[in-house]
């Protein structure tokens, strides 16, 4: 698993991450458990790896880019 994100991409996924499940405690309808998804952008921000930027041939780690 090589890393194939980068430094901004990282923190937008966090804060989005973040905000996703800010949503279960927000919204008091049964929509609310859609902010589980937000697990998802947090897990690939942590790990610096996200298998869907592998399918499409995407790296926005600028350090993965350097070596090509």
């Amino acid at each position: 698993m090589k890393k194939n994100i980068g430094y901004t991409d990282k923190w937008i996924r966090i804060v989005l991450g973040i905000v996703l499940l800010a949503l279960i405690f927000v919204i008091q309808s049964d929509w609310r458990w859609l902010g589980l998804i937000g697990i998802i952008p947090l897990a690939t921000a942590l790990i610096n790896f996200c298998p869907l930027y592998t399918l499409f041939g995407i790296s926005t780690n600028k350090d993965a880019n350097k070596t090509k």
